[in-house]
């Protein structure tokens, strides 16, 4: 089976993606991202796969994987019973990252550790000791220590000693592969045009089905509905444009494809539990706390 494609969603203002996240989730499936990524698992221990390799991972384990490495962490729990949280994630791109090595020299070393990525990467138990406090910092970490603690780690890893590289050495992802299959197809034209008024039947006639076939194929795929999905893309924009600018709430309304302004706060205060205004607040004001920190 093809892996889905996750859209990752980092932020312009920022270099990379912090979170975590319980279990189940929407993205416990076989799945592939362009970005390298770090999976700390904190909670519960189940069989892992990454590229052609399985194993099995428990907690306090650290794991990286390179971009479109498909991958999956298949926890066992009793009686599918919900964990709070089960893994911290962070997802950065090959362009920033690269682009810091450009404008860093210094920063070479750490070359070596995103081509072993390519075949995803278990850390030693040690290495993972002194990553995991960072993994937890960084959660909440901004502005330059943010910067710095991503950086502290990126270094604990490309000094490591005693990782484990897990695909196998002629192991290739298959990216142009992967997004020939329909569901992601759709959820690449989902992300490009999000700005437009879209509807599941816009969808079901690109993916060349009937509008019924395609909401049971969509949710399947994703594990919601159609129209939970797009609103919760469109609200992670909203986010990126109310931290990154001055553009009045009716504009980003319009401008993240919503059709009116009351639906648009609606949608927002289920997320965020906030509306965009106190967000926009709430955000700035805890900048201006770190700058006076």
């Amino acid at each position: 089976m093809s892996p889905y494609l996750e859209l990752v969603g980092i932020q312009q203002q920022e270099s990379f993606k912090v979170w975590s996240h319980g279990y189940p989730y929407e993205t416990v499936r076989w799945h592939f991202h362009p970005e390298y990524e770090l999976n700390f698992v904190t909670h519960t221990s189940g069989r892992f796969y990454v590229g052609d390799h399985t194993g099995t991972f428990e907690p306090g384990q650290l794991y990286m994987v390179g971009p479109n490495v498909p991958h999956n962490w298949i926890s066992e729990v009793p009686d599918n019973q919900p964990v709070p949280e089960r893994c911290r994630v962070l997802q950065f791109s090959g362009k920033s990252i690269m682009g810091g090595i450009e404008a860093f020299p210094e920063l070479g070393q750490l070359e070596r550790l995103l081509v072993d990525a390519q075949r995803g990467i278990l850390f030693s138990p040690s290495t993972s000791a002194k990553a995991e406090p960072l993994m937890q910092e960084l959660l909440h970490a901004k502005g330059f220590q943010r910067v710095h603690k991503f950086l502290t780690l990126l270094e604990i890893l490309a000094t490591a000693h005693d990782s484990t590289l897990l695909a196998t050495p002629t192991f290739r992802p298959d990216p142009q592969g992967y997004q020939s299959s329909t569901i992601n197809q759709v959820l690449s034209y989902l992300a490009e045009h999000l700005d437009e008024q879209l509807s599941e039947a816009d969808l079901a006639r690109y993916a060349g089905m009937e509008a019924s076939a395609f909401s049971r194929f969509f949710r399947r795929h994703t594990d919601v509905p159609f129209i939970q999905y797009l609103n919760r893309l469109r609200i992670n924009k909203a986010c990126e444009m109310l931290i990154s600018s001055d553009t009045p709430v009716t504009d980003v309304c319009y401008a993240c494809g919503f059709s009116n302004v009351s639906n648009f706060n609606r949608q927002f205060l289920a997320q965020k539990s906030m509306p965009p205004s106190k967000f926009r607040q709430y955000y700035r004001l805890n900048d201006d706390c770190e700058a006076v920190g």
